[in-house]
């Protein structure tokens, strides 16, 4: 009797150990998955592809099965995506210069912003929020400004606040009501404790403490609900995306091929990728996203088309299951 064995691919460590399940998304034939900038989860722990091809978001059950998929022709160029304790997804447009509510069938309920126009704190829609920024990379800011200008990542609070990174053209955190009204801003250009370089992401855990990957600083910085610096956390490589999972435990998705697992005191448990950029299942060329669902499901989005070098397939998302 002939006996195949069928190794396993663990990543992790201690109790932090992941199997991954590789082509887990059965797309629509020819749908591809171009730069998965984002993913989110339901309450149903249904997966929402974010991606910059043809189909922006891919909805699947969490064995993979396609469901739907919705933002076509809506978004310049997306970028991050969110979705809340009452299933409202927000999706973040960079070079939109906008964030977006919508439900889980893709209605728009809410436009923060103008599409296309970085916009000043009177909300004149002709107006650049002027920072200096020339298009090129983030050395070119000058000066933190007003929302938005191209900005990252919007999440809402637990206690039901807004907050956006912001962002590429900008250096600054904003908290505004559920409703998108303008409270208050926080941060500067430059290297500096409070300061940012490419605000690329931000959670915010029960007591209120907010997290921001600052990415071309290299950490993740911690604030209060007002603004004000906690801490910071050294030790990433170009933090991209981050998720907070039982009010324990900092999920990060880290640009040079990594993912890593901290404790909210900003402690490193576990992390995967450190060797070279591979194309294999299980490790990374260039993670921009990260979520978490209700069973302890680890998911990884990454952006690697636009360079060329690789085409990911189905592994430019990938699913990684706990092992017990």
């Amino acid at each position: 009797m002939l006996r195949v064995l069928i190794m396993k691919r663990i990543f992790g460590s201690g109790e932090f150990r992941y199997e991954v399940v590789d082509n887990w998304a059965k797309r629509p034939r020819a749908w591809p998955f171009t730069d998965v900038v984002g993913v989110g989860l339901d309450s149903r722990d249904r997966v929402y592809v974010f991606n910059r091809g043809p189909h922006p978001v891919m909805v699947f059950d969490k064995d993979g099965n396609f469901i739907r998929s919705w933002g076509e022709g809506i978004f310049i160029r997306p970028h991050g995506v969110f979705i809340d304790s009452d299933d409202s997804i927000w999706c973040t447009d960079d070079n939109g210069h906008t964030v977006r509510k919508f439900d889980i069938y893709g209605n728009l309920l809410l436009t923060i912003g103008y599409p296309g126009v970085p916009i000043v704190e009177t909300y004149d829609w002709n107006k650049h929020s002027d920072t200096g920024y020339d298009g090129r990379d983030f050395l070119t800011i000058k000066r933190a400004g007003p929302p938005f200008n191209r900005p990252t990542k919007a999440v809402i609070a637990p206690s039901g606040e807004l907050y956006v990174s912001d962002g590429y053209g900008n250096a600054r955190v904003h908290k505004f009501s559920k409703e998108g009204k303008l409270l208050f801003s926080w941060g500067e250009p430059g290297s500096g404790l409070g300061q940012f370089a490419i605000p690329h992401s931000v959670v915010v855990d029960k007591q209120g403490r907010v997290y921001v990957a600052d990415r071309e600083n290299r950490r993740i910085q911690v604030f209060s609900k007002e603004g004000k610096l906690i801490t910071a956390w050294s030790g990433l490589e170009r933090p991209d995306d981050m998720v907070i999972v039982d009010d324990k435990y900092m999920f990060v998705a880290e640009l040079i091929h990594r993912v890593s697992i901290w404790d909210l005191d900003g402690r490193l448990l576990a992390h995967w990728g450190d060797e070279e950029a591979s194309n294999d299942a299980g490790l990374f060329i260039s993670p921009h996203a990260i979520a978490v669902d209700s069973r302890g499901v680890l998911y990884v989005g990454e952006v690697c088309d636009t360079n060329g070098r690789y085409d990911r397939g189905s592994r430019a998302v990938q699913k990684f299951v706990p092992v017990r």
